[in-house]
């Protein structure tokens, strides 16, 4: 294809780089501009696969969004026509610079100064990244898709972020499948599982940093319970920065870039933040038992957690009482009533009478069935978390909230608050579960739904979204 014409416009200078057959990349001129540009192709072929045109769009979509001078930036988009193969093109500016892999196979070093100018550029590009409505998160961040100019002076050259072929947002996941991208060594291990979330490329960008200071992928690194092993000249509160942001497990990684780079220009230390966030939080068991006689039915598979929480029974059993009740007084009157008369007829007493009864028993069954037949359910598979009630068989969704979206649990004991008298009100304990968008479903300990269920409930959540429960104390305003 070299020194043909693409779309009437794009001539071709050389060939960048060569994923499979249908995947490929061209170095460009824009015969309209003058200006070198990158041109990423997608071609059909006896090999080609759907998720390499869902990837291939989203990519194009997803740039087009995008305004950074760090991040290439989207220029075109169109379908190639037959004389070169049925496909797809995506156009973006062209970075000259070399990628950070080829320098340092070509034997550049860097000082642990110019590693924190690294980290610290790419973690500003994270930060517009993940700071986008929903979230970009890159998915693919290795030393082949960072490019880097020479140094100059005391700097360590001007950094960019390229490839945005794997790139996901949050909301992506919604309403369809997970396509499992990345570069084996480099990926955190709930992006094999599919689930992928701003940390993961906090990972990402560790893994490289460790590739740069060690000169070896992660891959053919060492590793003890998932972490990577490493020897460095580094400083001691560098090394376990690169070990917090690698960690495999995500509730003991850093959060979010923000916070890797403040952590990274204070030199805050893993065990000084852990005291940190304990503050307000009460220690709590690491393990929790199960309740005895516990009501609540977890069913748990590779692919399903299932929770079926029944509501209180002692609202039926009021209700039934009341109902029993006012309906023996009901039909007593009645009867009295018509015991008094010569005759049979409805009076105007006795149509009262009989509409006060069929309201009591339309009430009374609006309060029974759903205690008598209603539960909470919560099932989670390996992409949302889905809540429903359900009633006599049939079941009402009322929330789908894809994993990737949950960023927290917190289980609030009782807590209390100053009412309009001056009296105390208390809350019964609660689990929290927020979401990106400052979004929250709060489930609460019923009558019959008891402190330890909950805190168990809280447990079993947390092991399924691998996410750590904050155990707050007693709260009072």
């Amino acid at each position: 294809m070299l020194n043909e014409i693409l779309h009437d416009r794009y001539l071709i200078q050389q060939q960048l780089g060569k994923k499979t057959g249908r995947r490929r990349t061209l170095l460009a001129r824009d015969l309209q501009t003058q200006s070198l540009v990158v041109i990423k192709l997608l071609l059909f072929s006896s090999d080609f696969e759907w998720d390499d045109l869902k990837l291939f769009e989203r990519e194009a979509q997803i740039l087009q969004t995008l305004s950074h001078p760090a991040i290439p930036r989207y220029l075109n988009y169109f379908e190639l026509e037959e004389t070169y193969g049925k496909g797809f093109a995506l156009v973006q500016t062209y970075i000259e610079a070399p990628s950070l892999e080829a320098q340092l196979k070509a034997g550049r070093t860097f000082t642990e100064v110019e590693v924190r100018q690294l980290a610290t550029a790419l973690l500003d590009i994270l930060i517009y990244l993940h700071g986008q409505q929903p979230p970009v998160i890159h998915r693919d961040i290795k030393p082949s898709n960072i490019l880097l100019t020479d140094r100059s002076g005391n700097s360590v050259g001007q950094v960019y972020l390229v490839d945005f072929g794997s790139v996901q947002t949050l909301a992506a996941k919604e309403g369809g499948t997970i396509t499992v991208v990345g570069t084996y060594g480099y990926m955190p291990q709930e992006q094999f599982g599919g689930r992928t979330v701003p940390a993961s490329d906090l990972y990402s960008l560790g893994a490289t940093l460790i590739y740069v200071v060690t000169g070896m992928h992660p891959a053919e690194l060492p590793q003890q319970d998932f972490r990577l092993q490493f020897e460095t000249n580094l400083s001691p509160e560098f090394t376990d920065w690169l070990q917090w942001m690698t960690e495999p497990r995500l509730e003991e990684r850093l959060k979010s870039a923000q916070e890797a780079s403040k952590a990274l220009s204070q030199k805050v230390q893993r065990h000084t933040h852990k005291l940190q966030v304990k503050r307000g939080n009460s220690n709590h068991p690491s393990r929790i038992a199960t309740p005895v006689h516990s009501r609540i039915s977890i069913t748990e598979t590779t692919k399903v957690l299932d929770i079926r929480i029944p509501l209180s029974n002692l609202y039926f059993f009021t209700t039934v009482v009341a109902v029993v009740f006012i309906t023996r007084t009901f039909i007593s009157l009645y009867v009295s009533l018509w015991l008094l008369s010569d005759s049979f007829p409805i009076m105007g007493h006795d149509l009262l009478g009989i509409i006060a009864f069929c309201l009591i028993m339309t009430m009374g069954l609006y309060a029974v069935l759903p205690q008598v037949a209603g539960q909470l359910r919560l099932q989670l598979d390996h992409q949302k978390l889905f809540i429903s009630y359900e009633l006599l068989g049939l079941m009402v969704q009322i929330r789908a909230i894809p994993l990737a979206n949950i960023t927290r649990l917190d289980y609030v004991g009782y807590s209390s608050r100053k009412g309009s008298k001056g009296r105390n009100i208390y809350n019964p304990p609660m689990l929290i579960i927020y979401t990106s968008g400052a979004s929250e479903y709060t489930i609460k300990s019923h009558l019959n739904f008891s402190v330890p269920e909950l805190e168990w409930l809280a447990q079993k959540l947390g092991q399924r979204l691998k996410l750590p429960v904050n155990w707050h104390q007693l709260l009072e305003d």
